[in-house]
């Protein structure tokens, strides 16, 4: 079958054989598909959708577009994905805190979609910090330090990498099929033992109700098990952010206070959640899990010495117009103001800001007073400011009644 078959029949909206779906995804890494003709593969796929069957072939072709990795025999081998959500950094959290409770943890991650935060995109604000590791680099770090976070490489997944740029940009990134062949081909091919989903619901999250989170959450696992992985899925809040700092740089100080046992409540608690292991608290709170995350930043060639990239942002603070309770903190407003301050790219080979974003000075159910700061906008001389305003103001509402605040963890699916 040529790429024009290829094309007509998905057109037409026939169901695909496993041979198409494999084909079409080796031309996408050898790049026999252009990228406009893989853009047109993918709209369609969005808007008709794909069967379990099809999702299953696209899974597979893709997790074997290159390498397995393969590792020693040793200790469990895990890993987390998240779905994305605004001001979500547990990625950098649970992974040392998983090895310092001597799990080995091969975390490939990747780079934000639209208005959220991607946790490569985090770990660059630190100086140094290499998320380009290959395969010989990936065995020394987890041999030594127990875990890793890093990009693709190029012989993982390769057909994720254009795939995934591509759903960004031409709008396709909610697709329930397309997602879990994403996430699942990249920890497929780490070859981990189990795997551990945090699905987030609500107005920041790609999937914004909790119906379609839980249809997602069920079909990841579903596949997943179908390949022999132990996976469990927590469908989580996202119709506030998580935490209080929102963007690249501010994302990861919060991140190093929670790995010395502190941070925000809401942070802590779903790390734990997620970590699943009694021991997680304590290694939070006694410094061994800042250590691990400190010996895997060195591993990767970054330092905390002298501070993150791009500080010295300006500020500018949102005070509350009156007394009352906070009764909506919307987070997809928010992470649209971090994006348009710079945090976030339009297009993949866009730069990023490592500096802006925003601190959110109070959250959901908080009481506040008149004129207390709601939120701290870190900007560049005023680049978009005046819309990151206007996101951050549309997001809040005060009320003179208390609001009741969700639980943070809707379901767990195992």
């Amino acid at each position: 079958m040529n790429v024009d078959d290829l094309l007509y029949s998905m057109r037409s909206g026939a169901e695909q054989s496993d041979d198409a779906i494999a084909e079409f995804v080796a031309g996408v890494s050898s790049g026999a598909i252009s990228r406009p003709q893989a853009a047109a593969w993918l709209a369609w796929a969005f808007q008709r959708g794909l069967s379990d069957r099809e999702t299953v072939a696209l899974t597979r072709a893709m997790t074997h577009s290159g390498d397995v990795l393969e590792w020693p025999q040793g200790t469990t081998l895990i890993d987390k994905h998240s779905t994305g959500g605004v001001g979500d950094k547990v990625s950098l959290i649970l992974a040392p805190v998983w090895a310092a409770l001597d799990m080995r943890v091969p975390m490939i991650s990747g780079r934000g979609l639209g208005h959220t935060g991607g946790t490569l995109d985090k770990l660059e604000a630190i100086p140094g910090f290499r998320t380009d590791l290959d395969e010989s680099e990936l065995r020394r770090v987890l041999a030594e330090v127990g875990c890793f976070i890093t990009g693709q490489t190029r012989a993982l997944a390769p057909a994720d990498r254009v795939l995934y740029a591509l759903r960004n940009e031409t709008c396709t990134v909610e697709s329930i099929p397309l997602i879990v062949g994403s996430i699942l081909s990249k920890k497929l091919a780490e070859g981990v033992h189990r795997l551990v989903l945090d699905v987030k619901t609500g107005s920041g999250a790609f999937m914004q109700t909790l119906e379609g989170s839980r249809q997602l959450a069920e079909t990841l696992v579903r596949v997943a098990k179908g390949y022999g992985v132990h996976c469990t899925a927590a469908i989580t809040a996202m119709d506030r952010p998580l935490g209080r700092a929102i963007g690249n740089g501010v994302e990861v100080e919060e991140s190093i206070a929670c790995l010395k046992g502190e941070g925000p409540a809401d942070l802590r608690e779903l790390v734990i959640a997620l970590a699943d292991h009694p021991g997680a608290a304590r290694v939070l709170d006694s410094g061994e899990a800042y250590e691990k995350f400190e010996a895997m930043v060195a591993a990767q060639g970054g330092s905390l010495d002298g501070g993150l990239r791009d500080p010295d942002a300006d500020r500018y603070l949102i005070a509350a117009p009156r007394s009352g309770f906070v009764t909506r903190v919307d987070a997809r407003s928010m992470g649209r103001a971090a994006f348009v301050l710079g945090a976030g790219r339009r297009r993949a080979e866009d730069g990023l800001d490592y500096g802006v974003g925003l601190w959110m000075g109070t959250a959901l159910g908080d009481e506040v007073r008149a004129g207390q700061t709601l939120s701290t906008v870190l900007h560049r001389q005023g680049r978009a400011l005046d819309e990151a305003i206007a996101w951050v103001e549309s997001g809040l509402e005060i009320s003179d009644a208390p609001v009741e605040v969700t639980p943070l963890v809707h379901d767990l699916i195992a």
